[in-house]
């Protein structure tokens, strides 16, 4: 099921775009080293990014440290991701995509904190973090 995407590029332009690490994510459904990503540890106010498409994902007021070693989110801008489900490795769970150019950030929980009670896992190299888009 192919989806189109508001922003789209060829296989060439996504990886002159992207590093070889962020393209093994964001584009072939990779998943980061916990733990490796600086994004982890932000907590100034400011907005998460796609590092895809620069669409603003989350607000860094919505992030919380879960302890996993992934960025967390409890909710993501209002239709700023989509999912899908994911089948790979054995498992089911729901992956979480930028719902502007489609790039796979990581997968969604329902194990987060109130209210929403849902913890985005989100692989920090598939983001930017921008400390001058404050909500307002």
């Amino acid at each position: 099921m192919d989806k189109a995407y508001a922003v789209t590029r060829s296989e060439a332009e996504w990886r002159q775009r992207l590093t070889p690490e962020q393209y093994r994510i964001m584009r072939a459904h990779g998943t980061e080293a916990p733990g490796s990503c600086a994004l982890l540890r932000e907590k100034r106010p400011g907005r998460f990014l796609c590092a895809g498409c620069d669409s603003p994902l989350f607000e860094g007021t919505r992030k919380f440290e879960s302890g996993t070693g992934w960025p967390s989110f409890d909710d993501p801008l209002p239709g700023a991701v989509a999912s899908t489900t994911d089948r790979s490795h054995g498992m089911i769970r729901t992956e979480v995509h930028c719902a502007t150019c489609g790039s796979h950030l990581g997968h969604v929980f329902p194990d987060g904190p109130p209210p929403s009670g849902q913890r985005y896992c989100i692989n920090g190299i598939a983001l930017t973090f921008d400390p001058a888009l404050t909500p307002g």
